[in-house]
């Protein structure tokens, strides 16, 4: 009798835990494709010397890309009911390449990590959302939403936003953006409930770094409405020691970087709006990048690169013919306001079409004119040289689980 009284105790702990947790999800996507792009070049930043055996064009790339839509992924979230409207929520994320299996690229150029993109713990409740960990910026959903694109990995706001930083000095051998960011480690990040349409989301990141209390840190804001078939963003993002693993560094095979100074030169702004009427959708945008600390540029380099005040125009057209069938098309063109002779001009297009509820098959086009030292890139992750325009085609499939 005691024996069976102990089992029923552990079997009615067990189930009290279980009806606790409300739900623990794994989920994930793997999106593969062709892509061809007419030009190609070894290195995603603009050269600070003119090197063009380094960042000239290495000719037409034809291969199996990953994330011609958005990357591959595989996560796990879960929330627990607190009862009274209150949830504990958390949410692992990893982004892979479906072509050869490597995971994401991290904060470091040469760190390793499983969850590249989400990793946070977090709260939810009347009062709104407030999560802890590395996660999406909030300027990252914001670009998303008022962008008839998606911020796609192909001919978007996010590949026009990715050139700001590239010409800013950022190498693409990490998360760390130069100007904005598309990820933020140390986020605390709270989104507000929606009140009759407007809502926010604010970030504070603490940098963590000994003698500076500014030293690496991140905040940003956001201001949303969302209603009668308008999304409307504007964003303020504002960072210090932006990229502190410098070009130079990585150009060398250095994995060394930058000691923080707590210097303010890494802000944001952009104002964005999205308004969709049945099956037609038009967006437009304006935001400028810039270093606050340097805004002549980099002293020893402004001779032969951007000067990183640079504005970006965006414009969007799509039409969804059907729930599985959609077009969409965007021009983004990108100036920089100390040097007129960097220009670039990206024009794309693309369709998809759900052949089931879960996977989609894509084609998608594009052209951009990149003038002076500009290297606009048509596809995340393949980089262009400076000043070369290129031609990029891509088809494949999405399947999400």
């Amino acid at each position: 009798m005691k024996v069976k009284l102990i089992a029923a105790a552990a079997l009615a702990a067990f189930a009290g835990t279980a009806y606790a947790q409300s739900s623990v999800t794994l989920y994930g996507a793997l999106d593969s494709g062709l892509l061809y792009q007419s030009t190609g070049a070894a290195l995603a930043a603009a050269p600070f010397v003119p090197n063009p055996k380094v960042n000239g064009n290495a000719g037409h790339v034809v291969q199996l890309k990953d994330g011609g839509i958005y990357s591959s992924i595989f996560g796990m979230k879960g929330s627990e009911d607190l009862g009274g409207g209150y949830a504990a929520n958390f949410k692992l994320q990893g982004a892979f390449n479906s072509s050869n299996g490597q995971s994401g690229k991290s904060s470091t150029p040469t760190g390793s990590s499983v969850f590249t993109q989400v990793t946070t713990v977090g709260v939810s409740g009347p009062f709104g959302k407030i999560d802890f960990g590395r996660q999406f910026a909030p300027m990252a959903y914001a670009m998303a939403e008022t962008d008839v694109r998606n911020a796609q990995y192909f001919g978007s706001v996010l590949t026009a936003w990715l050139t700001m930083n590239t010409v800013s000095g950022w190498t693409g051998s990490n998360t760390n953006a130069q100007i904005g960011a598309l990820y933020d480690d140390n986020a605390i990040v709270y989104n507000s409930p929606s009140f009759y349409g407007f809502s926010t989301a604010l970030e504070y990141a603490p940098g963590g770094v000994a003698g500076h209390f500014q030293g690496g840190t991140r905040e940003s804001a956001v201001l949303k409405y969302s209603g009668f078939g308008l999304n409307a963003d504007a964003v303020y993002y504002n960072g210090h020691d932006a990229n502190p693993y410098s070009y130079a560094a990585a150009n060398a095979g250095l994995a060394n970087g930058t000691p923080a100074t707590g210097l303010n030169n890494n802000r944001f702004v952009y104002f964005g709006a999205k308004y969709t009427w049945h099956g037609l959708s038009v967006s437009g945008s304006f935001s400028n990048g810039r270093n606050p600390a340097a805004p002549n540029g980099d002293p020893v380099a402004r001779n032969f690169t951007p000067s990183g005040d640079i504005d970006m125009w965006t414009g969007g057209i799509g039409y969804r013919f059907s729930p599985a069938l959609n077009f969409t098309s965007g021009i983004y063109y990108l100036k920089d306001n100390k040097h007129n002779q960097n220009q670039s001009t990206a024009y794309a297009i693309g369709g998809d079409y759900s052949i089931s509820k879960r996977t989609l098959v894509y084609a998608q086009a594009g052209y951009v004119s990149n003038r002076g030292q500009m290297n606009q890139e048509l596809i995340y992750g393949t980089p262009v040289a400076p000043g070369r325009n290129t031609t990029a085609v891509s088809i494949g499939m999405r399947h999400t689980f």
